[in-house]
C-alpha cells in the first residue's frame, strides 16, 4: 500500500496575502477560489508537478468542517 499526502489545510484570517505569496513567490497554481457564503472563502493551490495541494480558508467554522 502506498500513502500520499494530497491536501494540507491551513486556516487563515486573510486569504489574499497567502494566496499572493504562494502564487507570485513560490509558483503555485491557483486551482480553486470559492466564497461559499459571505466571509467563508476557500482557496486551493498546487505546485506544478505535485500531487499535493495547500488549501487556505476563512470563515466561522474550522476549515476541516468546511471541506
Amino acid at each position: 500500500m502506498e500513502f500520499r499526502l494530497e491536501v494540507v489545510q491551513v486556516p487563515v484570517s486573510d486569504v489574499g496575502r497567502p494566496k499572493t505569496f504562494y502564487t507570485d513567490n513560490l509558483g503555485f497554481v491557483l486551482d480553486h477560489d470559492v466564497e461559499h457564503i459571505p466571509g467563508m472563502r476557500v482557496v486551493q493551490l498546487t505546485l506544478p508537478g505535485s500531487s499535493a495541494s495547500v488549501v487556505i480558508g476563512t470563515g466561522p467554522a474550522p476549515l476541516s468542517r468546511r471541506l
